[in-house]
């Protein structure tokens, strides 16, 4: 199904009442880093990957792939891969429900469709993504590789080695993202572990950086199309430094790391929807919050 920009838009506004009505609901859940993360992951399932949701393959051979680093933000990515048919928009309601296959972190041995590694272990993401590009490179298949980080899990050691290895091998397909909203579970991350001149550190890995404001889908699209038209020109693989806003769509959420990994009660759910008016996409299900 094709989207006009501007149903992209209002799609961006239900995604978020998904993921505050999901967090809501199980009283569990991280909603800031999930509602930042809108645009990119609306975009990349309903604009710029190609992939077939059924049957779902896990090697996806001949298809786009896309690997969510820092799983704690599995909200926003549930309810696009249910709105991209990956899964019935139903299943939503059981997020971090015992025995449900949406647990809080990514997992495998659930068969949820649309994931291909456990997350949340954070670090690991982008050593899976430069396999899964060497891999797509071994065997002759054209499509591209695409991985989320969050600033935060950047200070993980294992991110750096990867970084080593992309180059060498000339990934050229892989593309990925780092959610620069400066903020982590315990502070800004200035505070935290200061990150320094990213565009610079990733340079001296051999990465070509882009970058880009995360929370503007038309613009959001049109860097990751133009990355990919250049990437055939192109020996490196690319890192996007995307500039978000922990909470955005919720005024309430927005500017402080209180939300990394929260859920809304009753009252704060309520108000944040009253920012996010309902859409012609629906609701996962009725939820009287009164």
């Amino acid at each position: 199904m094709v989207f006009t920009d501007n149903e992209l838009e209002i799609l961006c506004r239900q995604v978020r009442r998904d993921i505050i009505r999901m967090t809501w609901r199980a009283a569990s859940g991280h909603p800031g880093g999930s509602l930042g993360c809108t645009e990119l992951l609306v975009a990349l399932y309903f604009r710029i990957m190609e992939y077939r949701p059924h049957p779902f393959n896990m090697d996806g051979v001949g298809e786009d792939i896309f690997f969510l680093s820092n799983g704690h933000i599995s909200p926003v990515w549930y309810s696009v891969l249910a709105r991209s048919g990956h899964f019935p928009l139903s299943e939503l309601a059981t997020f971090r429900h015992i025995n449900s296959r949406l647990q809080g972190h990514p997992t495998t041995h659930e068969g949820l469709p649309g994931v291909r590694v456990a997350s949340g272990s954070l670090g690991q993401g982008l050593s899976v993504a430069v396999g899964a590009a060497l891999a797509k490179r071994l065997n002759g298949d054209q499509r591209f590789v695409f991985s989320l980080h969050g600033d935060g899990e950047i200070q993980e050691g294992q991110i750096w080695e990867a970084a080593m290895a992309a180059p060498k091998f000339q990934l050229n397909r892989l593309i990925s993202i780092i959610d620069l909203n400066g903020r982590q579970i315990d502070g800004n991350t200035d505070d935290v572990m200061p990150l320094g001149d990213l565009r610079a550190k990733w340079e001296s890995f051999g990465w070509h950086v882009a970058a880009m404001n995360g929370n503007r889908l038309p613009e959001v699209i049109a860097t990751l199309q133009r990355l990919m038209h250049e990437a055939e020109d192109r020996r490196q693989p690319t890192m996007v430094l995307m500039v978000t806003e922990m909470g955005y769509g919720v005024d309430f959420m927005m500017g402080t790391h209180k939300w990394h990994g929260v859920a809304p009660n009753r009252d704060e759910a309520l108000r944040a929807l009253s920012q996010l008016p309902p859409t012609p996409f629906g609701d996962f299900e009725p939820l009287d919050l009164v």
